[in-house]
């Protein structure tokens, strides 16, 4: 049997261009470079302030059925198609999220591709980066320290310390930190309450970052964030503690975005990273509009399945940002299809056509409901070497008879070469203008109803379910002004459910909504639904327990 090299040693073999040299092949000049070493820089804000009267590329969306521990690989299959794109000649590029440090930690791993389909450097941008989490993490924990400050400093606005709805963040995986107590110790602490931390990518203050279309509409939606409530309940703002002008300060540098490279040396824009199970999951609308400009084809993904990380792409990002998608690529495997199918984890490996067949009854359910948004769809069968081409024809007969295209993709085995196929089925697609998107729901629906058309719609649910204390938080909501804004839902990706043991494609149960938060900055309610946690933990054996240094000062370990 072949053995393959790791996804670290690939990456750390791979021939890297200069950025400049990247930067130059989308008509960026250098003087518009602010370089991290040879191989990152950030894009100046003037060079996209000037890209204002070119017109746009085309917008392709990669998603992905539910996920499950065998993989889908939705980054790999994004960095194989724009190398494949490049591959057949097209102006191509990529716009990704920027991994955490939580899950690169924990379990799921980082979110630069996989095999020959990586963008690079790994390392860097699987830790630190440029630097741009922490700086939100910095920005979202200033206001804290604003909050807690003004109520121990005379507390001029009323803010009642019991209605705080402001958290602090951590870009980490700390199962101990969902609920404290902060301000112990005497009256020079602070004022005693009950609060608690969620990850970095759960913040507000992400969900600005990657919404705003510019520096001057970030401090605005900053300014709007709503941080808790007085004592006679009504809304306090970041910008009624003159919070937003320092925060955006924090955030000049990290609003401009990164460029880096694919291992074919195409260029990719990573910038912004919210989880689309707790967050809106997308990457920043500015560096997707800006590469939309320097490139006739662009190509990004959303978070988890189809029916968090698609819809919340449709419903939110593109709602507020006015962009429209021309064509969507969902991602499926083999080894995923057989989990659907009800095959456990350890038996994947043995050939299974019938629970292949079985599975796919979850590839047709995003399929359909991606239709609901009028864009057309591509299958994408992320090639493992294990697959047999019996389980292969099974998907491909399947979406046949749903009259819909699908392609084997070889790219985590043979780079853009091996998404060459697929490349041209979605450039054919694209071409051909069919798309008319659409958004699920209209703004004037009720938050209520929005969230139930989505739990129905998407999620094949027979009602939503909520107890009288949620029923009045989604009532106050709308009388205090944000009735028109658009459902975040929050909720397991392993289920169209919200038990995350409930696979394939159920139908006709009940999804409970736990909690409601405003995020009146971002301009949308977060629904929290059944056991979802904004604050993951750690796995029994957490992945760092395996990353560290060899002998010449190299990071080991990392995936």
């Amino acid at each position: 049997m072949s053995t393959y090299p790791s996804d670290l040693e690939i990456a750390n073999k791979a021939f890297k261009k200069p950025i400049n040299e990247i930067a130059k092949s989308i008509d960026i000049s250098e003087e518009y470079l602010i370089r991290y070493g040879d191989d990152k820089a950030k894009i100046s804000s003037k060079l996209i302030n000037s890209l204002s009267n070119k017109s746009d590329g085309k917008l392709i969306l990669v998603t992905a059925i539910s996920p499950t521990p065998a993989g889908e690989g939705k980054t790999t299959t994004s960095v194989g198609l724009v190398d494949g794109l490049c591959h057949i000649g097209k102006k191509a590029m990529i716009c990704l999220r920027e991994p955490s440090l939580g899950p690169c930690f924990g379990m799921k791993g980082g979110a630069a591709g996989g095999g020959y389909a990586q963008v690079i450097p790994m390392t860097d941008i699987n830790l630190h980066f440029t630097g741009d989490f922490h700086a939100i993490g910095a920005a979202h924990n200033l206001l804290s320290a604003l909050i807690d400050n003004h109520i121990h400093w005379e507390n001029k606005l009323n803010i009642d310390p019991r209605r705080i709805t402001w958290k602090r963040v951590v870009d980490m995986n700390d199962r101990s930190l969902r609920d404290i107590a902060c301000g112990l110790g005497g009256i020079g602490n602070g004022i005693p309450r009950q609060s608690g931390y969620d990850i970095t990518v759960a913040s507000e203050i992400m969900a600005v970052f990657c919404l705003a279309s510019d520096i001057n509409d970030l401090q605005k939606r900053v300014g709007n964030i709503v941080i808790g409530y007085t004592r006679n309940n009504e809304p306090v703002r970041a910008s009624q503690l003159n919070a937003d002008g320092a925060i955006t300060a924090l955030l000049k540098d990290a609003f401009q975005p990164n460029l880096v490279q694919t291992l074919e040396n195409n260029p990719a824009f990573m910038h912004g990273g919210p989880f689309a199970n707790i967050a809106h999951g997308c990457n920043s609308v500015v560096s997707t509009k800006t590469a939309l400009k320097l490139a006739d084809y662009v190509v990004t993904e959303a978070g988890f399945g189809a029916d968090l990380g698609a819809e919340k792409f449709f419903d939110i990002k593109c709602r507020k940002s006015e962009i429209k998608p021309d064509a969507v690529v969902l991602v499926a495997t083999t080894k995923a299809l057989k989990m659907h199918g009800g095959v456990k984890k350890e038996d994947l490996g043995n050939e299974n056509v019938e629970a292949v067949s079985k599975g796919c009854q979850n590839l047709e359910r995003h399929i359909h409901n991606i239709g609901k948004f009028g864009v057309p769809v591509v299958v994408a069968i992320n090639d493992y070497v294990s697959d047999t081409e019996n389980e292969h024809n099974a998907i491909i007969n399947y979406c046949k008879n749903l009259g819909v295209q699908c392609k084997i993709s070889s790219h985590w085995e043979k780079g853009g070469a091996g998404a060459a196929e697929l490349a041209d089925e979605v450039v054919k697609i694209v071409d051909s203008n069919v798309a008319e998107f659409k958004t699920l729901y209209e703004d004037n629906l009720s938050l209520w109803d929005k969230t139930k058309n989505i739990a129905q719609s998407i999620y094949g649910a027979a009602d939503i379910i909520a107890d009288k204390k949620v029923r009045n938080q989604f009532k106050k909501l709308e009388d205090d002004g944000f009735g028109e804004y658009p459902i975040c839902m929050a909720k397991t990706q392993y289920s169209f459910s919200t038990d995350p043991l409930l696979m394939g494609a159920p139908s006709g149960h009940n999804v409970p909504i736990r909690e409601v938060r405003l995020s009146a900055g971002a301009e949308f309610i977060v629904v929290v639904c059944g056991e979802i946690m904004t604050m993951p933990g750690l796995p029994r054996v957490p992945a760092a327990e395996a990353i560290g240094l060899d002998e010449d000062n190299e990071i080991v370990g990392l995936f």
